[in-house]
Protein backbone atom coordinates (compact mmCIF):
# COMPACT_ATOMS: atom_id res chain seq x y z
CA UNK A 1 0.00 0.00 0.00
CA UNK A 2 1.29 3.34 -1.25
CA UNK A 3 1.00 6.79 0.92
CA UNK A 4 -1.57 7.65 -1.92
CA UNK A 5 -3.69 5.04 -1.91
CA UNK A 6 -5.02 6.02 1.64
CA UNK A 7 -7.48 8.24 0.15
CA UNK A 8 -8.84 5.34 -1.81
CA UNK A 9 -8.64 3.13 1.54
CA UNK A 10 -11.89 0.54 2.74
CA UNK A 11 -12.45 0.89 6.14
CA UNK A 12 -14.28 -0.96 9.08
CA UNK A 13 -16.67 0.62 10.88
CA UNK A 14 -19.06 -0.78 12.98
CA UNK A 15 -19.75 -3.75 10.60
CA UNK A 16 -19.36 -2.12 7.64
CA UNK A 17 -16.61 -1.98 5.03
CA UNK A 18 -16.68 1.83 3.51
CA UNK A 19 -14.70 4.07 1.39
CA UNK A 20 -12.36 5.82 4.31
CA UNK A 21 -13.84 9.56 3.07
CA UNK A 22 -17.57 8.06 3.74
CA UNK A 23 -16.34 7.07 7.91
CA UNK A 24 -17.60 9.13 10.42
CA UNK A 25 -18.85 8.72 13.79
CA UNK A 26 -21.45 10.69 16.31
CA UNK A 27 -19.75 13.46 18.01
CA UNK A 28 -20.96 12.11 21.00
CA UNK A 29 -19.02 8.77 21.04
CA UNK A 30 -16.76 8.95 24.23
CA UNK A 31 -13.52 8.41 22.33
CA UNK A 32 -14.26 11.93 20.35
CA UNK A 33 -15.12 13.61 23.91
CA UNK A 34 -13.04 11.98 26.49
CA UNK A 35 -9.74 9.74 24.56
CA UNK A 36 -11.93 7.47 26.32
CA UNK A 37 -10.28 4.15 24.15
CA UNK A 38 -7.64 2.11 22.90
CA UNK A 39 -6.22 1.11 19.74
CA UNK A 40 -3.29 -0.90 18.42
CA UNK A 41 -0.79 -0.37 15.04
CA UNK A 42 -0.08 -3.79 13.29
CA UNK A 43 2.82 -3.85 10.42
CA UNK A 44 1.36 -6.48 7.33
CA UNK A 45 3.84 -7.82 5.10
CA UNK A 46 2.59 -9.28 1.66
CA UNK A 47 -0.84 -9.32 3.61
CA UNK A 48 0.55 -11.58 6.75
CA UNK A 49 0.12 -9.41 9.72
CA UNK A 50 3.14 -9.24 12.08
CA UNK A 51 3.09 -11.10 15.40
CA UNK A 52 -1.21 -10.94 15.44
CA UNK A 53 -1.54 -13.02 18.29
CA UNK A 54 0.34 -10.76 20.30
CA UNK A 55 -1.21 -7.47 19.38
CA UNK A 56 -4.44 -9.12 20.34
CA UNK A 57 -3.09 -10.12 23.09
CA UNK A 58 -2.01 -6.71 24.24
CA UNK A 59 -5.50 -5.52 22.69
CA UNK A 60 -6.97 -7.63 25.30
CA UNK A 61 -5.37 -6.27 27.89
CA UNK A 62 -6.10 -2.85 27.20
CA UNK A 63 -9.64 -3.09 27.04
CA UNK A 64 -10.02 -5.16 30.33
CA UNK A 65 -7.77 -2.39 32.33
CA UNK A 66 -10.11 0.33 30.72
CA UNK A 67 -13.55 -1.75 31.58
CA UNK A 68 -14.21 -1.47 27.75
CA UNK A 69 -16.47 -4.94 26.60
CA UNK A 70 -14.40 -6.78 23.98
CA UNK A 71 -16.51 -6.52 21.08
CA UNK A 72 -14.73 -9.75 19.07
CA UNK A 73 -12.96 -13.23 19.83
CA UNK A 74 -9.57 -13.99 18.78
CA UNK A 75 -11.08 -15.32 15.75
CA UNK A 76 -13.08 -12.60 15.09
CA UNK A 77 -10.54 -10.02 15.06
CA UNK A 78 -8.34 -11.82 12.81
CA UNK A 79 -11.41 -12.36 10.64
CA UNK A 80 -12.12 -8.76 10.52
CA UNK A 81 -8.27 -7.83 9.82
CA UNK A 82 -8.11 -10.04 7.42
CA UNK A 83 -11.00 -9.04 5.24
CA UNK A 84 -9.38 -5.27 5.58
CA UNK A 85 -6.29 -6.61 4.37
CA UNK A 86 -7.52 -8.28 1.49
CA UNK A 87 -10.16 -5.34 0.59
CA UNK A 88 -6.95 -2.59 0.44
CA UNK A 89 -4.88 -5.27 -2.03
CA UNK A 90 -2.81 -7.62 0.90
CA UNK A 91 0.73 -6.01 0.31
CA UNK A 92 2.58 -4.37 3.09
CA UNK A 93 0.33 -1.84 5.31
CA UNK A 94 -0.06 -1.09 8.79
CA UNK A 95 -3.77 -1.47 10.62
CA UNK A 96 -4.74 0.76 12.66
CA UNK A 97 -7.33 -0.81 15.22
CA UNK A 98 -9.17 1.71 17.66
CA UNK A 99 -12.12 0.91 20.02
CA UNK A 100 -13.85 3.42 21.76
CA UNK A 101 -16.28 3.43 24.55
CA UNK A 102 -19.20 4.12 22.24
CA UNK A 103 -21.77 6.39 21.88
CA UNK A 104 -23.91 7.99 24.73
CA UNK A 105 -26.58 9.99 25.32
CA UNK A 106 -25.26 13.14 26.05
CA UNK A 107 -21.53 13.69 27.83
CA UNK A 108 -21.08 12.91 31.37
CA UNK A 109 -17.68 11.67 32.53
CA UNK A 110 -19.73 9.23 34.56
CA UNK A 111 -19.74 6.17 32.15
CA UNK A 112 -23.29 4.90 31.59
CA UNK A 113 -24.45 1.20 31.32
CA UNK A 114 -24.85 -0.72 27.84
CA UNK A 115 -22.59 1.14 25.46
CA UNK A 116 -21.99 -0.09 22.58
CA UNK A 117 -17.86 -0.28 21.63
CA UNK A 118 -16.85 1.77 18.14
CA UNK A 119 -14.52 -0.11 16.35
CA UNK A 120 -12.62 1.30 13.55
CA UNK A 121 -10.04 -0.46 11.46
CA UNK A 122 -8.16 0.97 8.36
CA UNK A 123 -4.53 0.61 6.74
CA UNK A 124 -1.76 3.06 6.47
CA UNK A 125 0.58 2.68 4.20
CA UNK A 126 3.81 1.04 5.84
CA UNK A 127 6.84 2.95 4.18
CA UNK A 128 10.11 0.85 3.72
CA UNK A 129 12.82 2.18 6.56
CA UNK A 130 14.47 5.32 5.00
CA UNK A 131 18.27 4.33 3.96
CA UNK A 132 19.80 7.02 5.65
CA UNK A 133 18.73 5.39 9.16
CA UNK A 134 20.34 2.58 8.50
CA UNK A 135 23.85 3.95 7.31
CA UNK A 136 22.86 7.36 9.85
CA UNK A 137 20.75 6.26 12.38
CA UNK A 138 18.46 9.14 13.81
CA UNK A 139 18.75 11.98 16.77
CA UNK A 140 17.07 11.73 19.86
CA UNK A 141 17.09 13.81 23.00
CA UNK A 142 15.87 13.27 26.53
CA UNK A 143 13.00 14.87 28.35
CA UNK A 144 10.78 14.55 30.87
CA UNK A 145 8.52 12.15 31.21
CA UNK A 146 5.20 13.99 31.94
CA UNK A 147 2.65 11.33 30.99
CA UNK A 148 0.29 9.92 33.38
CA UNK A 149 0.84 6.55 35.22
CA UNK A 150 -0.81 3.69 33.21
CA UNK A 151 1.27 3.79 29.82
CA UNK A 152 0.86 0.13 29.64
CA UNK A 153 -2.62 0.59 28.80
CA UNK A 154 -2.55 1.89 25.01
CA UNK A 155 -4.89 4.29 25.54
CA UNK A 156 -6.19 6.69 22.72
CA UNK A 157 -5.49 9.47 24.87
CA UNK A 158 -2.22 10.53 23.29
CA UNK A 159 -1.83 14.28 24.12
CA UNK A 160 1.64 14.20 26.00
CA UNK A 161 3.07 12.01 23.57
CA UNK A 162 1.93 14.26 20.66
CA UNK A 163 3.64 17.57 22.54
CA UNK A 164 7.02 15.40 23.81
CA UNK A 165 7.10 14.43 20.35
CA UNK A 166 6.94 18.05 19.10
CA UNK A 167 9.04 19.32 21.43
CA UNK A 168 12.04 16.95 20.06
CA UNK A 169 10.94 17.89 16.41
CA UNK A 170 11.65 21.14 17.25
CA UNK A 171 15.11 20.65 18.94
CA UNK A 172 15.89 18.74 15.51
CA UNK A 173 15.10 14.94 17.00
CA UNK A 174 13.49 12.18 15.77
CA UNK A 175 12.49 10.60 19.20
CA UNK A 176 12.48 11.31 22.87
CA UNK A 177 13.69 9.10 25.11
CA UNK A 178 11.19 9.96 28.59
CA UNK A 179 13.16 10.16 31.94
CA UNK A 180 11.29 9.40 35.05
CA UNK A 181 13.30 9.82 38.46
CA UNK A 182 16.21 9.58 36.89
CA UNK A 183 15.39 6.48 34.73
CA UNK A 184 14.91 6.14 31.21
CA UNK A 185 11.69 4.40 30.26
CA UNK A 186 10.79 4.72 26.75
CA UNK A 187 10.17 6.99 23.88
CA UNK A 188 7.03 9.24 22.67
CA UNK A 189 5.99 6.07 20.40
CA UNK A 190 9.25 3.32 20.77
CA UNK A 191 10.69 0.96 23.15
CA UNK A 192 14.54 1.79 23.82
CA UNK A 193 17.61 -0.65 24.17
CA UNK A 194 20.98 0.36 24.80
CA UNK A 195 24.37 -1.70 24.39
CA UNK A 196 26.22 -0.78 28.11
CA UNK A 197 29.14 -3.24 29.45
CA UNK A 198 29.41 -5.31 26.24
CA UNK A 199 25.54 -6.51 26.48
CA UNK A 200 22.48 -5.64 24.97
CA UNK A 201 19.76 -4.07 27.95
CA UNK A 202 16.08 -2.47 27.91
CA UNK A 203 14.00 -1.34 30.86
CA UNK A 204 12.11 -3.82 32.32
CA UNK A 205 8.49 -3.49 31.90
CA UNK A 206 6.25 -1.88 33.95
CA UNK A 207 3.04 0.23 34.43
CA UNK A 208 4.66 3.64 33.18
CA UNK A 209 5.64 1.62 29.72
CA UNK A 210 3.71 0.06 27.14
CA UNK A 211 4.94 -3.30 26.71
CA UNK A 212 5.84 -3.17 22.65
CA UNK A 213 5.35 -5.95 20.17
CA UNK A 214 8.69 -5.55 18.46
CA UNK A 215 10.67 -5.48 21.63
CA UNK A 216 9.33 -8.65 23.03
CA UNK A 217 10.55 -9.90 19.63
CA UNK A 218 13.94 -8.34 19.40
CA UNK A 219 14.46 -10.00 22.80
CA UNK A 220 13.65 -13.05 21.58
CA UNK A 221 15.58 -13.05 18.54
CA UNK A 222 18.61 -12.55 20.57
CA UNK A 223 17.76 -15.15 22.79
CA UNK A 224 17.49 -17.45 19.99
CA UNK A 225 20.78 -16.39 18.49
CA UNK A 226 23.29 -16.24 21.34
CA UNK A 227 23.47 -12.43 21.97
CA UNK A 228 23.54 -11.57 25.60
CA UNK A 229 20.72 -9.12 26.35
CA UNK A 230 18.50 -8.62 30.16
CA UNK A 231 16.10 -6.73 31.17
CA UNK A 232 17.01 -3.99 33.72
CA UNK A 233 17.26 -0.10 34.80
CA UNK A 234 18.95 2.01 31.95
CA UNK A 235 20.09 5.09 34.82
CA UNK A 236 20.01 8.51 33.08
CA UNK A 237 22.88 8.73 34.35
CA UNK A 238 24.99 6.00 32.34
CA UNK A 239 23.37 7.35 28.91
CA UNK A 240 27.22 8.77 28.09
CA UNK A 241 28.94 5.09 28.98
CA UNK A 242 26.18 3.44 25.91
CA UNK A 243 28.20 2.17 22.92
CA UNK A 244 24.73 2.28 20.66
CA UNK A 245 20.93 2.78 21.81
CA UNK A 246 18.13 1.63 19.89
CA UNK A 247 14.61 2.22 19.43
CA UNK A 248 11.93 -0.20 18.47
CA UNK A 249 8.06 0.04 17.38
CA UNK A 250 6.10 -2.04 15.13
CA UNK A 251 6.21 0.64 11.76
CA UNK A 252 9.82 1.88 12.97
CA UNK A 253 11.08 -1.34 13.11
CA UNK A 254 14.53 -1.69 15.66
CA UNK A 255 16.40 2.37 14.34
CA UNK A 256 19.84 2.95 15.81
CA UNK A 257 20.32 6.42 17.65
CA UNK A 258 23.55 7.76 17.03
CA UNK A 259 22.82 11.58 18.15
CA UNK A 260 21.58 11.83 21.64
CA UNK A 261 20.79 15.50 22.93
CA UNK A 262 23.22 16.41 20.36
CA UNK A 263 26.29 14.59 21.46
CA UNK A 264 27.17 11.27 19.63
CA UNK A 265 26.63 7.75 20.76
CA UNK A 266 29.23 5.30 20.33
CA UNK A 267 31.39 6.26 17.40
CA UNK A 268 28.56 8.32 15.87
CA UNK A 269 27.51 6.06 13.65
CA UNK A 270 24.87 2.41 13.78
CA UNK A 271 27.13 0.14 15.98
CA UNK A 272 28.02 -3.72 15.18
CA UNK A 273 25.57 -5.35 17.56
CA UNK A 274 22.50 -3.31 16.07
CA UNK A 275 23.52 -4.00 12.44
CA UNK A 276 23.24 -7.85 13.54
CA UNK A 277 20.01 -7.73 15.69
CA UNK A 278 18.28 -5.75 11.98
CA UNK A 279 19.66 -8.69 9.92
CA UNK A 280 17.95 -11.46 12.17
CA UNK A 281 14.51 -8.94 12.31
CA UNK A 282 14.42 -8.49 8.25
CA UNK A 283 15.50 -12.52 7.95
CA UNK A 284 12.03 -12.74 10.42
CA UNK A 285 10.16 -10.22 8.18
CA UNK A 286 11.12 -11.99 4.92
CA UNK A 287 9.99 -15.49 6.37
CA UNK A 288 7.06 -13.69 7.01
CA UNK A 289 6.14 -12.68 3.75
CA UNK A 290 7.02 -16.06 2.60
CA UNK A 291 4.58 -17.79 4.83
CA UNK A 292 7.49 -19.77 6.18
Amino acid sequence: MHAADLADATVYLNGRFVPLAEACVPVLDRGFLFGDGVYEVIPVYAGRPLRLDEHLVRLARSLDATAIPDPHSVAGWAALLDEVIERNGSGDMALYLQVTRGVAAKRDHAIAPGLQPTVFAMPMPLAPRPAEVASHGIAAVTLPDTRWDLCHIKAITLLPNVLLKHEAAARGAAEALLVRDGQVLEGTASNVFAVLDGALLTPPLAPAMLPGVTRALVLELAAANGIACREGPLPQARLGDCSELWISSSTREVSPVTTLDGKPVGDGRPGPLWRRVDALYQAFKDALRRGA
